[in-house]
């Protein structure tokens, strides 16, 4: 999974490694039971290469190449040299850095909150258990450069006064497991994690926990629970996780692509991270470019690109037909249309616009796709990973299903847009975590864009 720059994807387990095969086809058949497949190779490209200058070589990047083009470098001004907590945190408030994961919380607040936390047991966890369709960017930037995650998280841990670190990977991502674990093993060798980090008495450790293949452990507190070994629920909050985290102590939990925007920050400054972007969205962006165009892949640019740049320049243009539409922030997003080629790639344009930029899943249909099918996919989606612990979601993912299930074979009812509307609105308020809350939010923007291709 997570190859949906390069599907249709088949992963192949033998004993001791994993083949991927992509652009499968019908007649691919034989050459995949014979095991004769490759590594997939993704696109990266885009306006600005700040954290993928090292990605897309098709292998990861060794620590002694990350070092050789700058990594490390604020690790050793910040713990080297043993940096008064409150500037490194400071700096990343000044950045306007924000999680790259679709909540867009300030990063830097984050970190100040569980600072500022009482309690001298500390956690810090990475998250990336990248598992909403369409995105990854997250798989790209682990199995491509891995260190450079690493020394953000180390950044980070020591901003919160964490000694213990864990590095969250979904079970789908064998290669980003075993790459991570390598990089790890690379900077325990450096001196740059364990004890004493580069003398300067900060220790910390860090370990790989796999999930299970669960889409709600992409939520922070359910994210949790999978850690501490229990099934992935999501908590009541508050309290919330800077002070009552994992195992129920102050945490902090950052996005793999949050982290790997921090080490240029802290060694730049926060001014040479504003150069890009605007001033409500800072920085560069990564998109996932997937679906009907000529270049699928990861796309880095600064905030504030056209849809249309980033589809017809970037991504070689829309194939097979005319632009249909684009999903925006995966399944939990919302539909666009031609209309909005124009907008710009911030927080700001596309909220006017109604559209989420969610983590940056930029997903593209042409004339040709039947959106009712499309539709009962999503429908199917969440109808399967709904946790279930909430009623709402439990309940309306089933009905939602069940209806867009019937409207993809010809057999819609009446009344059937308004189910589908009040089911949606149930869901997206009265749910306990973003799961259920956004599980509706492509199919209501459907309704309002195509209100023909519901009726009975």
């Amino acid at each position: 999974l997570g190859l949906c720059n390069v599907g249709v994807a088949v992963n192949l387990s033998l004993p001791g490694r994993e083949i991927s095969f992509t652009h499968v086809a019908p007649d691919h058949v034989g050459r995949v039971l014979a095991g004769d497949g490759q590594e997939a190779a993704d696109t990266v490209g885009g306006d600005i290469r700040v954290v993928t200058q090292l990605c897309g070589m098709g292998r990861a990047a060794s620590l002694a190449e990350y070092e050789s083009a700058g990594g490390m470098a604020a690790l050793k001004k910040v713990v080297g040299g043993r940096a008064p907590v409150a500037t490194v945190i400071d700096e990343v408030k000044r950045s306007g850095l924000v999680g790259r994961g679709g909540a867009a919380f300030p990063t830097g607040i984050k970190w100040e909150g569980a600072a500022n936390a009482p309690g001298s047991e500390k956690y810090f966890v990475v998250n990336g258990d990248e598992s909403e369709p369409g995105t990854f960017k997250d798989r790209v930037l682990m199995e491509g450069d891995p260190c450079r995650i690493i020394e953000g998280a180390i950044l980070g841990a020591y901003a919160v006064g964490a000694s213990k670190a864990y590095f969250y990977i979904r079970g789908e991502y064998p290669t980003a497991t075993a790459r991570v674990r390598a990089a790890i093993a690379e900077c325990e060798a450096a001196g740059y994690l364990g004890g004493d980090i580069l003398g300067s008495g900060f220790s910390l450790s860090m370990e790989v926990r796999n999930g299970a293949g669960a889409y709600i452990c992409g939520e922070e507190t359910a994210l949790f629970e999978s850690i501490e070994g229990k099934r992935g629920f999501p908590r009541v909050k508050p309290p919330f996780p800077v002070t009552h985290g994992l195992f129920g102590r102050p945490t902090a939990i950052n996005n793999v692509e949050t982290l790997a925007k921090v080490p240029y920050i802290v060694a730049n400054g926060a001014a040479a991270f504003r150069q890009f972007g605007t001033e409500k969205s800072t920085g560069p962006k990564l998109f996932c470019v997937s679906g009907d165009v000529a270049r699928p892949g990861v796309y880095e640019v600064p905030f504030g690109v056209t849809l249309r740049h980033l589809l017809n320049d970037l991504a070689g243009g829309v194939t097979g037909g005319e632009l249909k539409a684009v999903l925006f922030g995966g399944a939990a997003g919302a539909f666009a249309t031609a209309k909005d080629l124009d907008v710009k790639m911030t927080f700001e344009d596309l909220r006017a616009a109604g559209l989420p930029l969610g983590s940056g899943v930029v997903m593209v249909f042409n004339e040709s796709r039947d959106m009712r099918d499309v539709l009962a996919r999503l429908g199917r989606f969440f109808a399967h990973e709904s946790c279930g612990k909430c009623y709402p979601c439990q309940l309306g993912t089933q009905r939602q299903h069940e209806i867009l299930d019937r409207l993809a074979a010809g057999q819609s009812q009446p009344g059937d847009s308004a189910r589908l509307t009040d089911v949606g609105w149930t869901m997206t308020e009265a749910s306990l975590c973003g799961l259920g809350q956004t599980a509706a939010s492509a199919v209501l923007s459907a309704l309002r864009l195509w209100p023909d291709l519901f009726a009975a």
